[in-house]
């Protein structure tokens, strides 16, 4: 297919439709993160035993990305992509009826394969659909999904199971995926995959020393955040004491705050990026330490520090995004996959390390930690070094 003939309106409901594809993915890898009390109480499971639905599923998703791209980058993308969201579906409706943990965790693991494959082949899929001037808004739209899951899933996810109960927010994302899949299907054109690419590949993108640091830095924010927030939930509802409706309401300015952090971001990142990057990772690194002393218990104040927060996460997830296509180039697939399997593997490191400092010490611990590790990725940023062709962006 060549993309300066499919450039019309079927073109944009199959960009759009990848947008959800993408939101429903990452909605279901931290569904639980909204939900992890109610679902430890109905188990009968301790929070941190709970937390490995999200921990398990995030280190499998991460194998499946690196493998995905050496086995199955050859297949054409319509049928491949609708049978990802079909067994996503599968997944999201196995937890919906599980009934024990080990059937819960299976049901997760399910899902997690789904999820690798599926970040490891939409990455350059916007190239292929549109024309060459228009690749730049089709990629922001497939990717926006990730922002608007990552700081608005959640906050809809507690808000559905606080008033319904965490098995109907399961259902709703296993429609969502079935339903994604059959718009897919119908929207789609034939692309055509790519020779499977070999681990030198993978290995050549590591050649980059510049690479390599982004990738430092992604593992150090991204272990830091998910360790505080996949216990954010247990946090204001439990430490702080927050009544359920504010809970909701708090995670939902989390979301409101993000989706204002993706605009302020593209605003000023083309120009200012390490600058960018350098606020977001201040911003997080300061709410994380306020939030976490005792005596911050107001329902304003900790609302205005999930704002921040939330903010922050944001500015973090688009600057890592477009800091790595802007040092890929050409590599852009594989650098891709890697960065998947990075995000995965440090959320699921951030959900098991935040397990265990609660177990061991405490919440405002966990907090503190965090705060600590978003610091040193601040601290790369800012002694990463730029080289002369990046200078404008990287400023």
């Amino acid at each position: 297919m060549s993309p300066s003939n499919y450039t019309n309106w079927r073109s944009w409901v199959a960009v759009f439709m990848l947008g959800i594809a993408s939101f429903t993915v990452v909605a279901t890898e931290l569904a639980p993160i909204g939900m992890l009390s109610s679902i430890a109480q109905d188990m009968q499971q301790s929070t941190s035993s709970t937390g490995l639905v999200v921990t398990l599923y995030a280190w499998l998703g991460a194998a499946a990305a690196l493998i995905s791209v050496m086995m199955i980058s050859h297949l054409p993308r319509r049928p491949l992509l609708v049978g990802l969201m079909l067994l996503l579906g599968l997944s999201n409706g196995m937890a919906a009826v599980s009934y024990s943990f080990s059937v819960l965790l299976a049901a997760r693991l399910v899902g997690a394969l789904a999820h690798g494959a599926f970040w490891a082949m939409i990455g350059t899929l916007g190239a292929q659909l549109v024309s060459k001037s228009s690749v730049g808004k089709a990629t922001a739209i497939i990717f926006g999904g990730v922002s608007t899951a990552s700081v608005l899933g959640v906050p809809m996810i507690n808000w559905i199971s606080a008033d319904a109960g965490w098995r109907l927010s399961f259902s709703l994302l296993g429609i969502l995926s079935v339903v994604t899949a059959l718009t897919l299907a119908l929207s789609l054109p034939h692309v055509s995959g790519i020779p499977r690419l070999g681990r030198g590949q993978l290995f050549s993108v590591f050649r980059n020393s510049k690479l390599r640091i982004v990738y430092l830095i992604a593992a150090c924010g991204i272990v830091s955040h998910f360790a505080a927030f996949t216990y954010v939930e247990v946090l204001l509802s439990s430490v702080i004491a927050l009544p359920n409706s504010w809970v909701s309401i708090c995670l939902l300015t989390f979301g409101v705050a993000g989706i204002l952090g993706n605009f302020m971001c593209g605003m000023y990142i083309d120009n200012h990026l390490k600058r960018v990057l350098s606020t977001g990772l201040l911003l997080i690194s300061l709410c994380l330490t306020l939030i976490s002393f005792p005596t911050v218990n107001g329902k304003v104040t900790t609302l205005l520090l999930v704002s921040g927060w939330g903010l922050g996460v944001a500015i973090l997830f688009v600057g890592l995004q477009t800091w790595i296509i802007l040092l890929a180039k050409d590599d852009a697939l594989p650098a891709s996959a890697i960065y998947a399997a990075i995000f995965n593997g440090a959320l699921g490191i951030g959900a098991v390390s935040g397990a265990g400092i609660l177990d061991h010490w405490n919440i405002s611990t966990l907090y503190l930690s965090a705060s600590l590790i978003t610091l040193l990725s601040l601290a790369l940023v800012v002694v990463s070094n730029k080289g002369p062709t990046e200078q404008a962006t990287m400023v």
